[in-house]
């Protein structure tokens, strides 16, 4: 039996990253896919003025990567140097690979009732109910690889592995979803 999981726009991800690219036939990359039309450049608005090693340094982040991370609205991830932020209708945060354009990570906000993501089911059951109808276009082939659920800070969080099959290309990501504070 599927978990009772209401529709995306109530289904709460308060921290939702993807990141995908592994591309059937030829190298990572290598698939033509168009970039939509509501995919365009968003400067950054961080103001900060140090390199980008130092502001990741004095955020906590690990070598190599930069930091993101809003208090006002609850989330905090880290994404490689040199992707850029993008602007796509529907995410509160996306950046993508400069050199890898289908590989990204975004984070997604919606409202929710429920206090936890456990609310949800188990995090296998989350985990394919979302793939299967929230993540991916109906008639794409899906498998989750990989579910588990940890806790940070009193806080419950369920992490997934999962790929789609396209006519095209093959999607490989991972996603990370949570409530709190209504979101």
């Amino acid at each position: 039996t599927q978990p009772r999981l209401p529709p995306p726009a109530a289904l709460s991800a308060a921290a939702s990253a993807a990141s995908s690219g592994a591309l059937s036939g030829g190298s990572p990359g290598a698939a033509s896919q168009p970039r939509p039309a509501s995919v365009r450049r968003r400067s950054s608005s961080s103001g900060w003025r140090a390199t980008p090693a130092a502001r990741a340094a004095a955020a906590g982040g690990p070598r190599g990567f930069n930091v993101v991370k809003n208090t006002t609205k609850g989330y905090a991830f880290v994404f490689p140097f040199g992707w850029q932020e993008v602007s796509v209708d529907g995410q509160e945060v996306v950046y993508k690979d400069v050199i890898e354009p289908l590989e990204s990570v975004s984070l997604s906000i919606f409202p929710t009732s429920k206090a936890s993501i456990a609310e949800y089911g188990s995090e296998g059951e989350v985990a394919q109910t979302l793939v299967e109808k929230v993540l991916t276009a109906p008639d794409q082939q899906t498998k989750v690889l990989k579910s588990e659920r940890r806790e940070q800070e009193g806080k419950v969080y369920y992490s997934f592995e999962y790929v789609a099959q396209a006519p095209n290309f093959t999607r490989h990501a991972l996603t990370t979803v949570g409530v709190s504070n209504g979101n």
